[in-house]
């Protein structure tokens, strides 16, 4: 009998629908609880969906488990793992009504009771400092005395970052007292409920009529900067150990703070280490990332812990470099199929490098990572590119490609050269 994974998203990333093509390879069923837009709805990997609705999100998880009944849970963002942690307080709390749905959550995501410890910033790095991982000093404040106190420690620059963003965002480099009076002023104060609503409708997206209701009140830190580029480690594990492990310096990132465009897989025994130590430590199962800053002399500094999938967990680079695959023989406890291999470390991501450069030369010295597999993403990405978009032109010329041809390297990158000449 074929297992079954439940992956769980509350946002648009098609980060989802190739994960779930990475299980769907590892000859798992794959199902999805996402809003009604998401892209992996679409996808040919997932066999059915479930609607996650953000004002009734812990009944749609309830619905969606009760349904799938599967033998993994996955969250895809960071909301997704607050939901997952929610429900399973609940459980506690109905003194093991559901066991089989507590047992679930625990074999899924590994020892829930220390996330507690990984989800604040502030508690999650000085945890990491203790295990030896170099960490920049992060600490939690709640107002501008505690500002001053931290900065004359820590120095400038600064980066101030709120508890529970992603993407970039909720993060403001500072490099005078002024800016971090500002940024803290900015970031410390909630949300208008004016403007929460404003966002609801304009984006088609009820988790802000949540914020307008609720108005949560940002926790704001101030972590020491460290000079650098970004490098990632995206990480499966099972009971505590690492199974399956991709290591990669960003190459081009989508603006200061934000994803990757394009990465270089690399060979990194701190980050290997460091990943090790953070999932022994929480006890972890299930897929994660960590996210670095390399300095000059080639060191890594942990800056962040991502407990949930992130976009360089999607790739497959072979034997113990395939997460979903990696994740999955660690349930059956026997070695499951993966997807094929990508021969080059250097991976550029579509769209977004197509729409920052349709020239970039990384589309020739590396892996563009177009969904080839999956149509109705691939044609979902298509139809994000705005029309007026110099590249628009270019990727439908590569649209239009016979099958045969996209799958020769040599002949993608002279059709990809005269499109774009």
């Amino acid at each position: 009998m074929a297992r079954k994974v439940l992956l769980v998203t509350t946002v648009d990333w098609t980060s989802t629908a190739r994960y779930a093509g990475g299980f769907a390879a590892a000859s798992w069923s794959v199902e999805v609880l996402c809003p009604r837009r998401a892209p992996a709805r679409l996808s040919r990997y997932v066999g059915e969906c479930h609607l996650y609705r953000p004002l009734l999100a812990t009944r749609s998880l309830r619905k969606a488990l009760a349904k799938a009944e599967p033998d993994l849970v996955v969250p895809c963002d960071d909301r997704a793992v607050g939901l997952l942690l929610k429900l399973y307080k609940k459980e506690l709390a109905a003194r093991g009504e559901n066991a089989h749905l507590v047992t679930l959550l625990r074999r899924s995501l590994g020892r829930l009771d220390t996330f507690e410890e990984m989800l604040p910033r502030a508690a999650s790095m000085q945890a990491s400092a203790r295990l030896g991982i170099r960490t920049p000093e992060t600490i939690s404040i709640t107002n501008l005395e505690q500002l001053h106190l931290t900065l004359d420690l820590l120095g400038l620059p600064a980066v101030l970052k709120v508890d529970g963003s992603w993407g970039g965002e909720g993060v403001a480099v500072v490099r005078t007292k002024e800016d971090a009076i500002a940024a803290f002023q900015r970031l410390s104060r909630p949300v208008s409920r004016l403007r929460s609503v404003a966002r609801a409708l304009k984006r088609k997206d009820a988790h802000f009529l949540l914020d307008a209701v609720f108005a949560p009140k940002p926790i704001v830190n101030v972590q020491k900067f460290v000079a650098g580029r970004s490098a990632n480690s995206a990480f499966a594990c099972w009971q505590g150990e690492v199974t399956g492990e991709i290591y990669y310096d960003v190459l081009v990132s989508d603006g200061p703070g934000g994803p990757p465009n394009v990465i270089r897989r690399v060979d990194c025994p701190q980050m290997a280490e460091a990943s090790r130590k953070i999932a022994k430590h929480f006890g972890l199962s299930g897929i994660y990332g960590l996210d670095f800053i390399r300095d000059d002399a080639g060191d890594v500094h942990l800056i962040e812990i991502n407990p949930r999938t992130t976009q360089g967990g999607t790739l497959a680079f072979g034997e113990g470099r395939d997460l979903p695959a990696a994740l999955a023989s660690s349930v059956m406890r026997s070695e499951a199929t993966r997807r094929p291999s990508i021969a080059n470390d250097v991976v550029a991501f579509f769209p977004r490098e197509w729409e920052r450069d349709q020239a970039s030369p990384y589309f020739l010295s590396g892996h563009h990572d177009v969904p080839w597999d999956d149509p109705a993403i691939l044609r979902l990405c298509f139809d994000a590119v705005p029309q007026a978009h110099p590249s628009r032109r270019s990727l439908m010329d590569m649209l239009a490609l016979p099958s045969e041809t996209r799958k020769t390297a040599p002949m993608w990158r002279r059709a990809f050269t005269a499109a774009k000449g």
